[in-house]
């Protein structure tokens, strides 16, 4: 099963406004916080810019459609890396399986974590 769907769109835009409003006062999540909560979890939601699914392997490669990167739990943020392009942070809040992602204090993606890669990426 191919976990890009409508569904996923409705649900990343359904978390981006509850985890706007509901986690606003809880606390970032920690390096070790974002390593148990991400490593081997595949992401199913998107950035204020679109809808995406990746996995993050616990060696810490990217898998996509097509793509790769890195990614690292530092300083209390996930940091990405796709190709040549600089490596950018996300401040995270974890809550279970949802998952809000900040960018200089605002909410810029929301989606939820999987455990596995199910997309075979």
């Amino acid at each position: 099963m191919i976990y890009t769907s409508t569904k996923t769109v409705t649900l990343a835009a359904a978390l981006i406004a509850i985890s706007a409003s509901a986690s606003i006062a809880a606390d970032f999540a920690t390096d070790a916080e974002i390593t148990a909560a991400m490593s081997d979890r595949t992401y199913l939601g998107g950035m204020l810019t679109g809808t995406f699914s990746e996995y993050y392997a616990a060696d810490g490669t990217i898998k996509g459609d097509g793509y790769g990167g890195k990614w690292r739990a530092a300083d209390n943020s996930m940091c990405f890396q796709y190709g040549t392009d600089p490596e950018s942070c996300w401040q995270l809040k974890i809550n279970g399986e949802a998952v809000t992602l900040f960018k200089d204090g605002k909410v810029d993606g929301s989606g939820v974590v999987v455990e596995g890669n199910p997309n075979n990426y």
